[in-house]
Formats: C-alpha cells, structure tokens, sequence
C-alpha cells in the first residue's frame, strides 16, 4: 500500500512467530501437532516470584514507574551483575525494557546511523537482522561453521571488520544453535576487537544460566575489562526465571548509551509493566534453587534429543553447550522426496513436509540465516520429544 512506510518493506515477520501460528492452526482443525517452535520454558513461574507480583497488586504498585526501571529493580540487577559476573555497575548505567528485544531495539535505534554495519554471527536468532535494518543500518554476517560447533573464528571477526562497523552483536549460548564460548574462545574474540575501538559490544546473555556438562558462562566485559566503556551487556528474566510473558529485560552499559536508550524508550512504550518489575525484583533476589533444578532437566532433554536425532537418516546433530535449543544439518537430505511426492530442495521445504506429513513443528535454517538446517526446541516434555523424534527419524527413513 502507498501509504506505508519504506522501512516497512525491509522488516520479515518473524519465522518462529509463523510456525508457530499454523501449527496452532493445525492443531484448532484437529489435527495431532507438536510443537518445537516456540522458544520458550515449558515451566511455570516459579512460587515465590507469582507470589511477589500479587504482593505488589495487593500494595497498589500499579502506577507509572521511571520510564527504564524502579530503583529497587536497578539495584537488583547491579547485585546480579555483580555476584554473577564480577561486573560493577550503579543504577544510572541500567536500562529495564519490556523484554530483551526492547532492550536491544532501544540500543540499535538510538546509535545506529545509514551506512552504519552492525556484525552478526550465524546462525542468528531471527529478529537481529531485521532490527538492524529499521535502524538504517547494514547487517553484515560471519558464519559460524558447523565444524566448529557453530562458533565464529577471530579470524573471520577480524575479516569482518570495516571503518563503518558500529557494533559486534554477540550470543552466548545461542539461539538458535545452542552454542556457547568458552572463556578462551571469547578471549580470542575480545582480542581482535581491543584492536577496532570504533567497535562496540552488544552481548546477549539471555541464556547465561542454560550451560551445561560444566561449561562456564562468561560474557565479554567479564573475559576483557578493556572492553568495559564500550559494551552493553543485556540480558532478562524471560528463559532464566520461566518468564517470557512477563516482559522483563535489561542492559547494563557506559550512561551516555544508557540515557539515549531512556530517551528512545520514553517516546515508545516509556515503563515496562510496573508489576513485572516487582516480580522480577523478587526473581533476581530471592532463591535461586529454580535455576539449578530446571538446568538438570534441560540438560536431560538436551541428550535424549541430541541422542534420536542422531539416530535419523541423513541427520547430524552436534550437542550444543547451553540455552533450549539444537540446531541439526539436513545436507544429507537435499534434493530428496517425501513420501508425499514433496522436493526437500531446501531447509524450508523440509520443515513444510514434515509439519505437514507428520505434525512436527519445527524451525527451517534460513530464517536463522544458516542452511541446510532446522532448529528444535526441547523446552518441552520427554514424552513429546520423544515422539517427535520418531515422527521424524519415520519421516527422513521414508524419502527417496
């Protein structure tokens, strides 16, 4: 339509978001789906922290807040920071959004210029790419090679590289493929860029507490205190605490950076929603016994998925370090047929069949800019991912 806007025309709906409404569709018209779109925790809220939101409603902390976060908030993330990362931070350099995404949104929005290149790994959680182009900005790609666990090598960051290069985005563990940075591997990347100051650092560390077979979270302020005055560092309550609906992220980074994200926020949404505060408050503060045990069943989840996808024709899936997510290569698939005469020319072929032949739900690689290849959720029960795992393993046996 004429009237619409031309940003507009750079921005794709969300892929995850897609699948995730036709399987829906699929299954409101009876038919028997399961979903392994949806990135989310299959866990409820933990107790204590319900119990904080209600508190908050019964004490009538239901008004506007400042317009990035109450102070009780702000000094429980810069207590989070502190105790979990060795980061020092004061209330002045935090930033609460509704939701991760805003929070990287804001930053993006309020820095990025035409011409501007913003540094994405791949394979990408969907929506980077796409906020760098409303931002006027250019998303420039390094791919993360399978053979290296889906990791980026310096040398391909150094590469990468231009005098017009803004930010480095930067995802440990990664969604969509699970991968996580040792402190090594991370070291060997702040290294290439204590070389680029031009360079700032946008760490989303929304995973941070999904890392498993004793693999160490860092971040990259933590491995390079050079790197300190130049990166923001983000994270949320939404997959650590079990809740996405609550919308509740947030960034620690230099004020200047800070207050334009408050300024940006103030002319959008201004508070994210004052009871979500209070629960993440409680979240933050109160017990961390939720974190742990939900790690034992993720970690569970992750081998029993990782275990039967291997055991599929044509599939190979490598056992990723952390977050809900695994991310298998179908090369051996391509330009096979289904059972339903369909072409598996590409990963969204694949991925179309096997909802549409077996009710499986999942993610095609495209939409995370890395191909052949799907992702699956595993934030769901034993039982169902077992089973999708034999619909699937029935479906790659039966083409031709």
């Amino acid at each position: 339509m004429a009237f619409l806007s031309d940003t507009l025309a750079r921005v794709k709906p969300s892929p995850t978001i897609a699948i995730t409404s036709k399987a829906l569709d699929m299954k409101a018209a009876g038919r028997d789906v399961i979903g392994l779109s949806a990135g989310e925790p299959d866990f409820d809220t933990p107790q204590n922290i319900k119990e904080a939101a209600v508190a908050a409603i019964a004490a009538g902390k239901t008004k506007y807040t400042a317009v990035d976060g109450i102070p009780e908030l702000k000094a429980a993330i810069c207590a989070k920071f502190a105790r979990e990362n060795g980061l020092s931070y004061t209330p002045s350099q935090v930033s609460v959004s509704s939701g991760g995404k805003q929070v990287l949104f804001n930053a993006l929005m309020a820095t990025l210029n035409p011409g501007d290149e913003v540094i994405i790994p791949t394979p990408y959680w969907v929506s980077y790419p796409d906020m760098v182009l409303i931002g006027g900005g250019t998303p420039v790609f390094v791919e993360g090679e399978r053979a290296r666990g889906y990791k980026i090598s310096p040398e391909a960051l150094e590469a990468a590289i231009t005098p017009r290069t803004k930010w480095f985005l930067f995802n440990s563990p990664s969604n969509p493929s699970g991968a996580g940075y040792s402190r090594d591997e991370l070291k060997a990347l702040t290294d290439v860029l204590l070389r680029h100051p031009h360079v700032w650092v946008m760490t989303d560390d929304m995973y941070e507490h999904l890392a498993f077979d004793g693999f160490t979270f860092c971040t990259p302020a933590e491995v390079e205190p050079a790197l300190y005055e130049r990166t923001l560092t983000v994270n949320g309550v939404s997959k650590a605490y079990a809740m996405t609906g609550w919308r509740i992220g947030y960034a620690a980074g230099p004020e200047p950076l800070i207050a334009a994200m408050r300024k940006m926020q103030s002319q959008s949404t201004s508070n994210p929603c004052t009871i979500s505060q209070w629960a993440a408050v409680e979240a933050l503060n109160g017990p961390q016994d939720y974190l742990a045990e939900s790690r034992v069943v993720f970690q569970r989840r992750r081998d029993l998925v990782v275990r039967l996808l291997n055991e599929c024709p044509g599939i190979d899936c490598p056992t990723p370090e952390g977050a809900f997510y695994v991310y298998p290569s179908i090369e051996g698939l391509i330009g096979k047929t289904s059972a339903d005469g369909v072409v598996i020319a590409d990963d969204e072929a694949f991925a179309t069949a096997l909802l549409e032949e077996t009710g499986v739900a999942v993610v095609f690689g495209a939409a995370f800019g890395l191909s052949p290849a799907f992702r699956i959720s595993y934030a769901t029960s034993d039982a169902a991912l077992t089973e999708a795992c034999s619909r699937i393993k029935a479906f790659c046996a039966a083409l031709r």
